[in-house]
């Protein structure tokens, strides 16, 4: 972790602080809004410093996240959420969301799909789909 950057560009720490696998991700997700920077939209090149509030939603998950350090590169995962703080509420309500998932995901029937369709059962589908 370096200290000595006073700013860093917001796409860049998404990526080192690993919410996103590439900077292209991240500057997607600002551009779309679903990263806000002190409750506004904001672009990807805008600069951060720490104490800045973050709003990131994901995959139907959001964070809350006040950053507390910058880095230039993109450490193991075990550093990267030194970078920031999580609010309590956010890390609740986020664990109440994936539980909630998991239990939706236990009620649906998987039952129905023993296999994948063989070359045979495509040609029928597909001749189905034609008519």
């Amino acid at each position: 972790m370096q200290t000595e950057l006073e700013t860093i560009r917001l796409d860049k720490w998404l990526w080192t602080a690993r919410f996103f696998k590439t900077r292209k991700l991240a500057a997607d997700a600002i551009s779309g809004g679903k990263v806000h920077v002190n409750n506004q939209r904001a672009k990807p090149g805008k600069d951060i410093k720490p104490g800045t509030l973050l709003s990131i939603s994901k995959d139907g998950l959001r964070w809350d996240i006040t950053i507390i350090a910058l880095s230039k590169q993109r450490r193991p995962a075990s550093e990267a959420v030194l970078l920031y703080e999580e609010t309590a509420e956010s890390l609740a309500k986020r664990q109440r969301q994936i539980i909630q998932q998991r239990e939706q995901r236990e009620l649906f029937d998987f039952s129905g799909q023993d296999h994948k369709p063989n070359k045979k059962e495509r040609r029928l589908i597909h001749r189905f789909k034609q008519a």
